[in-house]
């Protein structure tokens, strides 16, 4: 039998291995930072209150990260597994209010390594990442508002709902998902409505300069978002074919966690919602994805499968919570075995890809290739790169790896001609439309090109 000891020890082992393991793994296995995490170093290098893409807060952590480690790579894939373990840590805080047992509490914050989301897609820190530690911390403040009716809590829960706003705009699936939970519980929680505005208030103040941005750049953002779920270009088939789609890919994800549930199980029995307890689960684990299938069936939005990753943190909660009477606790070894295995299986699969497949941006060389670019530099201009102009990939390399960590800057918006040369520009582009228009010192390495302006 597992003794409570024992309990805490897995507990800290697993998330301290967690931690360990995924950041080792990515910083031996890749030469370069993944694109969605260059992205966000691009933005960090010129930090705004919004980006044409996203909102902020994904581009502030790294910006963060970088004043203190630098273009040390394997700073960000531990920056992400931070992200990860904290949102960890609070599912597991849920889970013992929730549960009420440490080894029920312990299984479902394991079975969630059966989740791809929380593991080989994590070294990759971007806007879903970011939001997880927000999404699990939103959910227990607000459980333990509803619990107290504290002013803390609420002004926490306020603080986390912001920050997981600023992090990606589908923060706001859970969000409303929590609000109905209260909406349809008006009567006995009539006493934490003043409360619960005071944390929207708060929400609402640490918003306000993003919502500024947003008006002043035309809502850009929003409007991203909108073509990439191909909003304005849906058919009526997409109405139905796309929430299939959904659906099916769901499910293909879930099945190793499924099997790590169900490998407890001595039978399989559903029970009823009867109490707050499974109906709050419900809330928090099925109702957001409801709740965006339903977004998919009537705009027939193309919903991607990786903005789905801060969904299923509270799966592995729901799902003991819903079978706990009928689970077999003498098949615990067999589950740690299953557990173990995805433990270990996820990332060797991704050291072996990383190893083999060489095609990969990760297997970019955008550290030599600044080193190029910097030699060159040197041996034509006295002073420093301060902009780099061009896409998040190319121009964001050279941001992340050059000694003078110059600003990125998608699109200067006036012609090349215009920059000074005492300002140390270099402008990234296709080569054969560049080399036309470029005054300063041209170099291609394929496939991109490269204008200098700089200072003699």
């Amino acid at each position: 039998m597992i003794v409570k000891k024992n309990i805490f020890n897995i507990y800290y082992l697993f998330i301290l291995s967690h931690l360990t393991l995924w950041t080792l793994v990515p910083t031996f296995s890749n030469t370069n930072l993944p694109l969605d995490t260059i992205e966000a170093l691009a933005w960090g290098s010129n930090l705004g209150w919004g980006f044409d893409k996203h909102p902020p807060l994904s581009a502030f952590a790294v910006e963060l990260f970088f004043s203190i480690f630098g273009s040390n790579d394997w700073a960000y894939y531990f920056l992400s597994q931070l992200f990860v373990v904290v949102a960890f840590i609070y599912v597991w805080k849920f889970s013992n209010e929730i549960l009420d047992n440490k080894k029920l509490a312990l299984i479902s914050i394991l079975v969630l390594e059966g989740i791809y989301f929380y593991n080989f897609t994590t070294p990759e820190f971007n806007v879903n990442i970011s939001q997880l530690p927000f999404w699990a911390m939103a959910v227990y403040f607000f459980w333990k508002s509803l619990e107290t009716n504290n002013k803390s809590f609420w002004f926490l829960f306020g603080i986390c709902s912001a920050l997981g706003f600023l992090s990606k705009y589908l923060f706001v699936y859970i969000l409303f998902s929590l609000f109905l939970y209260l909406f349809f519980n008006l009567k006995k929680y009539k006493k934490h409505i003043n409360n619960y505005l005071f944390s929207v208030i708060v929400s609402l103040l640490i918003l306000s300069p993003h919502f500024m941005w947003l008006y002043e750049n035309n809502f850009s953002t929003i409007t991203y978002g909108f073509k990439r779920s191909s909003l304005g270009d849906s058919e009526i088939v997409d109405h139905l074919v796309n929430p299939i789609i959904f659906l099916f890919n769901q499910l293909i994800i879930l099945i190793p966690f499924f099997i790590m549930i169900f490998v407890l199980l001595k039978k399989v029995k559903l029970l009823k919602f009867k109490n707050q307890k499974t109906t709050f689960l419900f809330t928090v684990t099925f109702l957001p994805i409801i709740l965006i299938l339903l977004t998919s069936l009537f705009t027939g939005a193309k919903i991607r499968t990786m903005w789905m990753t801060p969904f299923y943190l509270f799966f592995g909660v729901f799902f003991i919570e819903f079978f706990k009477r009928n689970i077999d606790f003498k098949k615990l070894k067999k589950f740690f075995i299953f557990f173990l295995f995805f433990f270990i299986f996820s990332p060797m699969l991704y050291l072996s890809i990383s190893l083999i497949d060489k095609t990969k941006r990760t297997d970019y060389p955008g550290r030599e290739i600044s080193r190029l670019v910097q030699n060159k530099w040197d041996n034509n201009f006295v002073n420093e790169i301060k902009i780099v102009v061009g896409d998040e990939w190319s121009a964001g390399n050279l941001s992340y790896h050059l000694r003078s960590r110059p600003v990125w800057i998608n699109d200067l918006g006036q012609k090349i001609m215009n920059i000074k040369d005492n300002q140390g520009v270099i402008y990234t582009g296709n080569p054969s439309i560049l080399k036309k228009i470029c005054p300063g010192v041209f170099g291609t390495i394929r496939p991109v090109g490269y204008c200098m302006i700089g200072k003699k």
